[in-house]
């Protein structure tokens, strides 16, 4: 009852926004007029697959992330392979994503109720706000009015973050779609919710144990890769709930990828989470600040994109 009221009061601050927030071409309040039940649609569709798996929502957060860092925010994600064209979700860095029934799931019941009105990028944002606040996050709204997009390339892909990279080449990759070093933390601490699998991380447990890896972590580690590259690892203890326990675990050198105990073992952003980690509301502002931010990457207004019918393909 009282995660009813709360939504109730998130739609009705939506509403009353919606015709001052603007960003790109988008608003708040954007489908009022022409699809007026789409946020509840994609919200209780949303609700309904965390309740039957609450893991889909770590899915449905890095899926976002996944598309907003390639071609931007525009559900070229979604696409599925052609015989001519071997699209984004095929590429190895995102072979692990999850939670597309979960969109397909939502477009089906908009195109019933709204045809053609609600975009597959509009829908891939919504989501992942949703799945934040279900997983125990902040309550935030994303501006609307993305079309989607008509490109979708495996190639395109080398622009994700490798695991790998340390934090002055993750300040300079997010840097380049607009972000501060701030920001890039806070977004990374999307990996408060979800599990990483031992391809992704099993570098660091060669003959040269990685400096920067608590032992006893590291033992952990060389148990979940026992059962081989697909083997998964929780980022932290509590993989199910977004809270600032993944900051935590960084302090104690329990980073799981190498891209996450960099920003403890760097200087440059050590001071960022040990604030995170100390001030879990701090880190609750500054993530939903940035996931708006990102969620507003290189949009496509106009002829510059379309509203797909059928979310794995271009119309």
């Amino acid at each position: 009852m009282v995660i009813a009221k709360l939504f109730v009061v998130f739609l009705l601050l939506q509403m009353m926004s919606g015709f001052v927030f603007r960003a790109k071409g988008l608003s708040m309040g954007y489908y009022i007029m022409s699809c007026p039940m789409a946020e509840l649609i994609v919200r209780n569709t949303v609700t309904r697959a965390l309740q039957a798996d609450p893991t889909l929502a770590a899915g449905l957060i890095r899926m976002h992330f996944h598309d907003c860092f390639i071609e931007g925010c525009d559900a070229s994600i979604l696409l599925d392979s052609t015989k001519d064209n071997t699209a984004e979700k095929d590429s190895p860095a995102n072979l692990s994503l999850r939670g597309y029934e979960v969109i397909d799931a939502a477009k089906a019941e908009l195109e019933k109720k709204c045809p053609g009105v609600v975009s597959c990028a509009d829908i891939v944002a919504m989501a992942s706000t949703y799945a934040v606040f279900a997983a125990g996050g902040p309550v935030y709204d994303i501006p609307k009015g993305r079309k989607d997009g008509r490109r979708s390339k495996i190639e395109d892909t080398r622009n994700l973050p490798p695991p790998t990279l340390n934090a002055s080449e993750l300040i300079t990759m997010f840097g380049q779609h607009g972000f501060s070093a701030q920001e890039m933390v806070a977004l990374s601490g999307a990996h408060t919710l979800g599990v990483a699998r031992c391809s992704s991380f099993k570098n660091r447990l060669s003959d040269n144990v990685d400096p920067d890896l608590d032992s006893g972590f590291a033992k952990q580690l060389t148990k979940t890769c026992s059962a081989g590259d697909n083997a998964e690892q929780p980022f932290d203890a509590t993989r199910n709930n977004f809270d600032n326990v993944y900051f935590n675990g960084l302090q104690r050198k329990a980073g799981v990828l190498s891209s996450d105990q960099t920003l403890f073992a760097s200087a440059k952003t050590r001071n960022i989470v040990n604030g995170y980690a100390f001030n879990q509301a701090m880190f609750f502002l500054d993530f939903q600040q940035a996931m708006v931010k990102m969620s507003t990457l290189d949009v496509k207004e106009g002829s510059k994109g379309e509203i797909r019918t059928n979310c794995r393909k271009m119309n």
